[in-house]
């Protein structure tokens, strides 16, 4: 499969080509339509790129920088307790301080966290970006599930 793109700039996956006209999917909504071959272009972008950009691009920068429960985990806490001081993070999680600097690091650099003064003292919290994948990601069966979880057990304990 390949990417091409129109005569109006639209990207499309190319399933298959005949001799005038194109059978091609829209990776935003799965429609299939065939296109003249004279209004088509290949782009240079591998078919799978072109489908993960219909991810936007706040859940893609966090899919693509937390490879790990924990870390995700920094995140939700950053973003739920606000601006964290480094000796309160050091403190309050189990990582040692050369982990816990290449995660802020790698965070920091991916645009998911941002340098902030706290208490005298250099501390981290979410950006804008972090907080809008944040929220994407825990509409679903995430974040907020657990919640929903231990409620259930405590009213079931209780009856």
């Amino acid at each position: 499969m390949k990417t091409v793109h129109d005569d109006t700039g639209k990207r499309y996956l190319l399933l298959k080509r005949s001799e005038r006209a194109s059978l091609v999917r829209d990776p935003q909504n799965g429609n299939e339509c065939y296109i003249q071959n004279d209004r088509l272009e290949a782009v240079d972008e591998s078919a799978l790129e072109t489908a993960a950009r219909t991810v936007t691009e706040p859940v893609r920068t966090l899919l693509t920088n937390v490879h790990d429960e924990a870390t995700l985990g920094l995140l939700v806490e950053l973003e739920d307790r606000g601006p964290l001081g480094i000796r309160t993070l050091l403190d309050a999680y189990d990582f040692c301080e050369s982990d816990l600097h290449g995660r802020l690091t790698v965070l920091s650099a991916a645009g998911l966290l941002e340098t902030v003064e706290v208490g005298g003292e250099r501390g981290y919290r979410t950006t804008e970006t972090c907080a809008t994948a944040l929220e994407r990601v825990s509409m679903g069966d995430g974040y907020e599930s657990t919640t929903t979880a231990a409620h259930s057990s405590e009213t079931a304990d209780s009856n």
